[in-house]
């Protein structure tokens, strides 16, 4: 047994687990007053807007695996919204970009994530809207004990908000002062605009009804109208240091509702392991395992330079092939079978060697050598050392050298039923508030390229390729879990390291939660100025001083990170004798799990 610093949570009755306390207490309320596990991770999920508003928001993005009990395999609930009719190349480049910018107007794309609540709610709860949002009406009209991260996100933009977006100054700036960390913090506007929708969904009767109307009031009735009104007017200051007004407009959302769809599956050493589709990056996860079964990587001691090093490696490649392959399947023609081919990981596999790579190495499939070399072209530009993946999603990099970054949940219930969702987007630094929301837009379109002819070319209709990437395995004993992290394009390098550590390192969920990290910011970023750092390595103190210095010796470029600053990891699992456990990540000092 490994020394934890927190105990794997066992019962037989339900388990919550997220990045934020409050959401997790709200969430097991749910499942105490009768709820299963989609209520209570809708639940969840809403509560999570509200306490870590620097992280996520009500007008963001949401992709989410659900597993109801008795089903073979996980659905992906998508509520990636896609880019508004009026989000043209021509248009951005008209307006003097080169790149999407990180914050904006024109950072925008169509609100997904309460549609995709909503649908899980409709399609798998059991309890009423009101049930579900009244933990969240509560703490915005109540408060909530502001976290100090979040203190020091506003303080960072506070000029900003001031001279420039005065309606987050408003809601963010209570009295004209940052609030304090620790201390009550209210969210007013959020709270009535909350209340209202709940107000127009009991206009009518029946529960399924009632969630009809929440959706038609917020993409056709009044929370489209107060986003529509404000884009028409508003040119606000973005990431690159202009101000632009927006694109997207209402009826771009009532054009829009999330959907369901198959997610990917791969097997690894007898395990199923489920991602979302080439719309997300969590196909790099199921590639990186196809080419780790080609080394020793398996074998390997987990605190040693012999597993860390093809981890690293694996993923490298893995993420050229995202810059250089994904894009929305809907959009797009998406070489999916080649990507997660065996022949092809052999092939890929065989390019890791005893060195580390400094060079993005997407590979060569034939008919789409060209996207190759797009990818090499963009990741030759004069970008920003050290503006790669990074440990979140950054947001007006040119105002506050701040990053934000994401949420995560995953609940089990006494049922089976499971879910696994990434909420983000709407963070308070992305854009201003829209009056009567409290809340701001999200910036998801910065995923977006501004070259055309790539899979991820700005397009109307398009969903951008989002790095959030919840997960969902079962083992070969039948045990099914649900984990997943904040942290942008780092998500799946840290899930991939928890997955090995319960494959081959016979950790529980803690232990390979607690368990040190590392993180590459080799690959391009997702994120506004889109840079890269070859071959650097950021690795936790946690690993043996003989490691950090093989790694160095094979050429990484290692920087020692501080002590438990890497990943966030949360994870549930239910095992096939009605067995429930959860975990979450001492990072941070915010996540926790509960359960019985």
């Amino acid at each position: 047994m490994r020394f934890t610093t927190r105990p794997e949570l066992q019962g037989t009755f339900g388990m919550v687990t997220s990045t934020h306390w409050l959401a997790s207490a709200a969430g097991m309320k749910i499942l105490e007053a009768g709820g299963n596990a989609f209520d209570a991770a809708v639940a969840t999920g809403f509560v999570l807007n509200v306490v870590e508003p620097q992280l996520n928001g009500p007008l963001g993005d949401m992709p989410a695996l659900i597993w109801p009990a008795g089903a073979e395999a996980p659905s992906m609930i998508c509520g990636q919204g896609t880019a508004p009719a009026r989000a043209t190349v021509a248009h951005y480049r008209s307006e003097g970009l080169d790149l999407i910018p990180g914050s904006g107007l024109l950072a925008t794309v169509i609100p997904g994530a309460f549609d995709a609540w909503m649908l899980m709610l409709r399609d798998h709860g059991t309890c009423s809207l009101r049930a579900v949002l009244e933990p969240a009406i509560h703490y915005a009209g109540k408060g909530y004990p502001i976290l100090p991260r979040t203190s020091d996100v506003i303080a960072d933009h506070a000029d900003l908000f001031r001279d420039e977006w005065p309606t987050s100054a408003a809601t963010f700036l209570p009295s004209g002062a940052v609030p304090k960390g620790g201390s009550l913090f209210r969210n007013p506007e959020l709270a009535a605009f909350w209340e209202r929708l709940l107000r127009e969904a009991e206009a009518v009767t029946g529960r399924e009804a009632q969630i009809e109307a929440a959706r038609a009031a917020f993409y056709k009735g009044f929370v489209a109208e107060a986003i529509d009104t404000y884009l028409r007017e508003a040119c606000v200051m973005d990431g690159a240091g202009e101000r632009r007004k927006g694109v997207m407009t209402g009826e771009d959302m009532a054009g829009w509702s999330a959907h369901v769809e198959a997610p990917l599956a791969g097997g690894y050493h007898g395990w199923d392991i489920f991602k979302g589709g080439f719309w997300t990056q969590g196909p790099v996860l199921l590639q990186a395992l196809e080419m780790l079964k080609h080394t020793g990587a398996a074998e390997a001691d987990p605190m040693s330079a012999g597993f860390l090093h093809p981890v690293v490696e694996a993923m490298k490649l893995a993420f050229a092939d995202r810059e250089a392959y994904y894009g929305d399947p809907d959009g797009t023609d998406v070489p999916q079978a080649s990507l997660l081919s065996d022949e092809y990981a052999r092939a890929r596999a065989a390019l890791i060697g005893k060195t580390a790579s400094n060079d993005q190495r997407p590979g060569l499939l034939p008919g789409f050598e060209h996207l190759a070399e797009a990818f090499l072209a963009r990741a030759s530009r004069a970008l920003p050392e050290g503006a790669g993946a990074g440990g979140g999603e950054p947001t007006m990099a040119h105002l506050a050298k701040k990053e934000g970054d994401t949420v995560h949940l995953d609940v089990v219930d006494a049922a089976g039923n499971m879910v696994s969702a990434t909420p983000s987007g709407g963070w308070l630094q992305s854009n201003p508030v829209v009056p009567g929301l409290g809340v701001p837009l999200n910036t998801r379109a910065q995923m977006f390229w501004l070259d055309e002819g790539l899979p991820t070319t700005l397009a109307p209709g398009r969903r951008p390729r989002t790095t959030l990437t919840p997960s969902m395995a079962r083992a070969p004993d039948g045990t099914r879990v649900a984990f997943g992290t904040p942290g942008g394009d780092s998500q799946d390098q840290w899930q991939l390291v928890l997955f090995l550590h319960l494959v081959h390192h016979g950790m529980n969920l803690q232990e390979a939660i607690d368990a040190p990290l590392v993180l590459s910011n080799h690959p391009q970023s997702s994120f506004y100025p889109r840079g890269t750092n070859p071959g650097h390595l950021l690795i936790e103190p946690g690993y043996p001083e003989a490691t950090v210095e093989a790694l160095r010796q094979a050429g990484h470029r290692v920087e020692l990170a501080d002590p438990w600053t890497l990943g966030r990891l949360t994870a549930a699992s239910h095992g096939p004798d009605g067995m429930l456990k959860a975990a979450a990540t001492p990072r941070l000092m915010q996540a926790y799990a509960a359960g019985r």
